[in-house]
């Protein structure tokens, strides 16, 4: 075992003793960041409309600017087309816009083995084009067993065959680009791994890698009336475990339809349950940008609806945004 390995252990063991004790230090910390107005702004980020399909790299990053956003889904680029990976990164750079995540979504645990190579190949080079182009990470679903629904629900979802199989493509992903900057990470899920702050800490250890990383979605993790009432408790949780790994954010919001059986619906933040109050808390209390990504509204009224409130929000709750107007 060479040096590397073992200094990469070392510090995700201390990393993740650590995170068993932060919740003992939170309420110092978010203090002192109260007190002395430490709080870092934030930067939101969701998609935009109504630009021309051949918009150029300028002017998709100044209509994220002219919204307030100050972080961006990377936009669709060939990472073999080098000279458009670089005009992008450079516009975006020039405006201030953090491109946070590329989203390569599919399924990592077909039954189809071709479709698993294949899939696999889109992923790799997801965090490839990630690393070109400066974005945070490459993100996707760790799989499922479902052979109806790629993103379905199974019983083998929750196993170890699952939890193995998960560990082995983030590590062949991560291996394969060896990326310096840009890391790669699995989004929570509610009936897949993982689904919890504990389930990802294992899933950390397990892969190893300094490259992966933790993409927090409070939503996707509330299976049950207990984190549904008490999603406060489990906001916390993912930061004071995950916080070292964190690398960007989904915001969306969660309300409960009354029927026979639970039913949770995702609508736009500020129109469920979901306690933003602490969620931006918690992101600008970290030591670092962590975008905080609007998804799954229903169309661009929601999507500008959702802008709206986070922005109006944050001052409410002694929370900043990276929004400053476009240049003119």
């Amino acid at each position: 075992m060479d040096e590397n390995t073992l200094n990469r252990r070392g510090f995700i063991k201390g990393a993740i003793g650590t995170a068993v004790v932060a919740s003992v230090a939170r309420a110092a910390v978010t203090q002192a960041a109260e007190s002395t107005g430490s709080r870092r702004a934030l930067r939101l980020g969701a998609p935009v409309f109504d630009l021309p399909k051949d918009a150029d790299p300028e002017t998709v990053a100044l209509a994220h600017r002219k919204l307030g956003y100050r972080a961006a889904y990377c936009p669709a680029v060939d990472v073999k087309d080098a000279a458009r990976v670089r005009e992008t990164a450079e516009a975006y750079a020039k405006h201030d816009v953090v491109i946070a995540e590329v989203g390569r979504w599919c399924n990592l645990l077909d039954a189809d083995a071709e479709k698993r190579r294949t899939n696999l190949a889109q992923v790799t080079e997801g965090l490839a084009l990630a690393e070109a182009i400066g974005a945070g990470c490459c993100v996707n679903i760790a799989g499922s067993y479902n052979e109806e629904v790629w993103y379905g629900p199974h019983p083998k979802n929750l196993s170890k065959a699952f939890f193995d199989a998960a560990v082995e493509n983030a590590r062949t992903i991560i291996d394969a680009v060896k990326p310096k900057r840009a890391q790669f990470g699995y989004e929570m899920m509610g009936w897949s791994l993982p689904d919890s702050p504990d389930a990802y800490l294992r899933m950390i250890r397990a892969v190893d890698r300094e490259a992966f990383a933790a993409h927090v979605d409070i939503c996707n993790m509330v299976n049950s009336p207990q984190r549904f009432y008490d999603n406060t408790a489990l906001i916390n949780e993912c930061f004071d475990k995950l916080g070292p790994w964190i690398v960007s954010c989904h915001a969306k919001d969660l309300m409960w339809l009354p029927e026979m059986n639970v039913h949770f619906k995702e609508v736009p933040p500020g129109a469920g349950s979901i306690d933003y109050t602490t969620y931006l808390r918690r992101l600008a209390a970290m030591d670092r940008d962590i975008p905080l990504m609007v998804e799954h509204c229903a169309n661009p009224a929601e999507y500008d609806q959702a802008r709206k409130h986070l922005l109006a929000l944050g001052p409410k709750v002694g929370v900043r945004f990276e929004s400053a107007p476009a240049e003119s």
